[in-house]
């Protein structure tokens, strides 16, 4: 691990905690109207934000991992990207491109960040496999 980040890194850091405080408003948001309002399915409707709740605060433990530059943290980041990508192609495809195509764009300028040679020689080095 070296302790120079890269902006690269840092700019995934930053795409990645945009997405955890954005999960983590809407779980709120979800259990706010949960207990003032009037759910169909008081249980869906539990966890749903809870879940939002639970993926925001792990996309923002997986943020403070790149800031701190550890290896553990580009995994879970690569892999909340490409479900960003999947769930922005699902809303494009249900007419809410406004959400869709932002999203995709965070994804994919998250995983370029997370992928680039700069970050993988922040997290990893010059570590080589092999004589």
């Amino acid at each position: 691990m070296s302790n120079h980040r890269p902006l690269t890194l840092t700019v995934a850091a930053a795409v990645v905690a945009l997405e955890g405080v954005v999960a983590l408003l809407l779980g709120l948001y979800v259990g706010v109207e949960t207990v003032i309002g009037r759910p169909s399915d008081v249980v869906s409707s539990i966890f749903v934000a809870g879940f939002g709740i639970l993926v925001g605060v792990a996309l923002l433990w997986v943020a403070v991992g790149m800031l701190r530059a550890e290896r553990w943290a580009r995994s879970p980041g690569v892999l909340a990207q490409i479900f960003a990508v999947v769930i922005g192609v699902t809303l494009i495809q249900s007419d809410q491109r406004a959400i869709g195509i932002p999203l995709i764009a965070a994804a994919v300028i998250g995983l370029v960040a997370l992928l680039s040679p700069p970050t993988t020689h922040a997290l990893y080095g010059d570590h080589q496999d092999g004589p």
